[in-house]
């Protein structure tokens, strides 16, 4: 039975940018159907007790930095712990993204997911601007209408019902991955989401 795993994130998550490429491994190999969810953490805060980057501690903020360039050198993969574009406004480009699933499906979703992270963390570029993001739509290969498609009130309806998804399943940071109702939170957990992938899930009335 082929397994979904709902992925809720924001589009400037570095910890979701150092676990994208494996996460999208993983399901590939496992034949598991993703959900992208990219949400509106400014909603999901309040509920849940998080607080934006610049209202944490000092400690746990230096310490963050410290764990970026760790994971990293650990994964060797490329990443500016304090990009030039950060923090930025990031849901024009969770709506793009949004906009490209609801067009061209996951696969072409997961592809500009993985752009806008580098983007980021890697190409000092402003996601919030809408050229940036028609660039990176094109270097995606993507119809040029995506951009403005993205501004939809569709699309913004999705956007607010994955928010709520989140909220209703208990998400509270990114990268999560759900399965089964199940919350993996942070890219060091997706030795465990390929764990959860190899089990036969639970049947009803067993």
């Amino acid at each position: 039975m082929s397994r979904t795993i709902d992925y809720y994130f924001t589009p400037h998550s570095p910890w979701t940018y150092l676990g994208h490429a494996r996460f999208a491994a993983i399901a590939k190999a496992a034949g598991a159907a993703v959900r992208v969810r990219p949400i509106d953490f400014g909603s999901v805060f309040p509920v849940s007790g998080g607080l934006p980057l610049g209202k944490r501690a000092p400690q746990r903020q230096a310490y963050r930095l410290v764990d970026l360039a760790r994971f990293s050198k650990h994964l060797d993969i490329e990443l500016n712990p304090k990009p030039k574009f950060f923090p930025v406004a990031s849901d024009d480009a969770a709506r793009l993204i949004i906009a490209t699933d609801l067009h061209d499906g996951t696969e072409q979703a997961m592809a500009l997911c993985g752009a806008v992270f580098a983007a980021v963390w890697v190409q000092e570029r402003n996601i919030a601007d809408p050229k940036v993001l028609e660039a990176l739509a094109a270097e995606c290969g993507l119809d040029a209408r995506r951009v403005d498609q993205a501004q939809s009130q569709a699309v913004q309806e999705r956007y607010e019902d994955y928010t709520q998804q989140a909220i209703d399943c208990k998400v509270f940071g990114a990268p999560s991955y759900v399965i089964d109702g199940e919350i993996f939170w942070g890219q060091d957990r997706l030795d465990f989401v390929e764990r959860a992938l190899k089990q036969q899930p639970a049947t009803q009335g067993a």
